[in-house]
């Protein structure tokens, strides 16, 4: 640990002014800010003592960051809403991942990117790639690259699903349903919501979205545990070692958010500590996205940009497809 401190104080530092900028800049958000900061600052050549705990805070750091994120879940809440937006959810998400299978194949994309981006885009952009690179081993540059493009589909959404939206005739429940099945990241789909409900005169919208994306980021569990399991067989069978076992890969830090998650809807937890939590939990994640940025490699990521970004594109529309075809069928629009 004591090797681990002047890496980790770095990342705090690097952390605020992007946390700060996050709050001025929603749209774009304080993880796009930490990595841009990581970046720029990775230009310089650091002292070699930095990197143990600039390491430590890109992977496990961010583990602890997911766990503090369960205390933004009550179970009550997102049961009452998931019920109805259950299979729009388990529609978009089967689309999603073929779409980044086979797209992710004609393009020769990585199998780590692919993966990245299309729980990025199935389930809840930043956090949903936070949560999966530690489980599929995710290098630094392929955790920039998926954040990289789903933030650029987020600001896309905010400014193009409320306009969408009205064109379409939505209602506001078919719009909230939309909007949280097929934006990637909450912050995003609080924006285009709020845009909308501004724009109706009511918070239905705001309110359907925002806890459809909840229930959404739920999600993040059984993705995880079947990545885990999956990246388990994957390398034992590449490199054939007979003791590797799921143990080594299971996501373990994903119990402690089901934990925070089901404590934060039982243990009638004063909103003031809860927020407080969550809030730490998002301010570690910008922590690690500096750190992330610090290990960045920007010539190969400028390199290869343009291929993650046609991936994501593909997700995206394919997802926001889906999401009123299935409301449409089912009645929901």
């Amino acid at each position: 640990m004591k090797n681990r401190i002047p890496g980790i104080i770095l990342c705090l530092i690097l952390a605020m002014p992007a946390w700060f900028l996050g709050h001025y800049f929603p749209i774009v958000g304080g993880p796009v800010f930490g990595i841009l900061i990581g970046i720029v600052i990775g230009f310089i050549k650091l002292p070699i003592f930095f990197e143990t705990g600039v390491k430590y805070t890109s992977k496990k750091l961010l583990q602890y960051s997911i766990i503090l994120l369960g205390f933004e879940m009550n179970l009550f809440h997102v049961l009452r809403v998931g019920s109805q937006s259950l299979l729009v959810i388990l529609f978009t998400l089967t689309t999603c991942f073929l779409t980044a299978y086979f797209v992710g194949k004609f393009l020769n994309l990585d199998g780590n990117t692919t993966t990245l981006i299309g729980v990025g885009t199935c389930i809840c952009g930043g956090s949903a790639i936070a949560a999966t690179a530690p489980v599929i081993g995710a290098n630094e540059e392929e955790i920039t690259q998926a954040i990289s493009t789903i933030f650029l589909f987020n600001i896309a959404a905010v400014f193009l699903f409320p306009a969408l939206g009205h064109a379409l005739s939505l209602s506001d429940t078919g719009f909230g349903m939309w909007a949280g099945t097929a934006i990637n990241d909450t912050s995003s789909v609080v924006a285009a919501g709020l845009s909308w409900s501004n724009s109706v005169g009511n918070n239905t919208a705001l309110s359907f979205a925002t806890i459809v994306k909840l229930t959404r980021t739920l999600m993040i569990v059984p993705i995880t545990m079947v990545l885990a399991i999956y990246t388990s067989k994957k390398r034992k069978t590449d490199c054939d070692h007979s003791s590797f076992s799921i143990t080594n890969v299971f996501p373990w830090f994903v119990l402690g958010f089901i934990a925070t998650a089901i404590f934060n809807t039982f243990a009638d937890i004063p909103v003031q500590i809860s927020e407080g939590f969550v809030v730490l939990g998002k301010f570690i994640i910008v922590m690690a996205m500096v750190a992330i940025g610090l290990n960045t490699n920007i010539r190969k990521l400028l390199t290869n940009g343009l291929r993650p970004i046609s991936l994501g594109l593909s997700c995206w529309f394919m997802v926001a497809a889906v999401s009123l075809l299935v409301q449409y069928f089912i009645k929901l629009l």
